[in-house]
C-alpha cells in the first residue's frame, strides 16, 4: 500500500503525479551565480531542469560530486556553492542538456 494516497502500489496516483510535476519551459536550462541573502558568499544556480523532484536530487548529487563542493535543491533549483558556472556548464552539456550561461 502507498503511504501517501492509500491505494496498492500497482495502482497508485502519487508516481504518476510526481511525473506530471515536471517544470515547464523553453527546454533551456540556465545556469547563474547569485549572492543575495547569503552575506557576500556566492552561489551557482541551475534552472529549467525537467525533471521530477527525485531526479533533480540525484543531479545535483552527481554534480555536488562532480565539483567537489556542496550544495541543495531549493523549490526545483539546484544550487552548488561557489562559482562552477564553467565546470557545470561543461558538464550538463555533456550530459546532453542545452545550456546557457544567464546573467553576467
Amino acid at each position: 500500500m502507498c503511504a501517501s494516497c492509500g491505494k496498492p502500489m500497482q495502482s497508485c496516483i502519487c508516481r504518476e503525479e510526481a511525473k506530471k510535476k515536471i517544470a515547464k519551459g523553453d527546454g533551456t536550462i540556465r545556469i547563474g551565480r547569485e549572492t543575495k541573502g547569503r552575506k557576500g558568499k556566492g552561489v551557482t544556480i541551475v534552472t529549467g531542469l525537467p525533471l521530477s523532484a527525485g531526479e533533480l536530487i540525484d543531479l545535483a548529487k552527481d554534480l555536488k560530486k562532480k565539483c567537489g563542493c556542496g550544495g541543495t535543491v531549493k523549490e526545483g533549483i539546484i544550487e552548488i556553492q561557489g562559482d562552477m558556472r564553467d565546470r557545470l556548464v561543461d558538464e550538463l552539456t555533456r550530459q546532453g542538456y542545452k545550456v546557457k550561461r544567464a546573467g553576467g
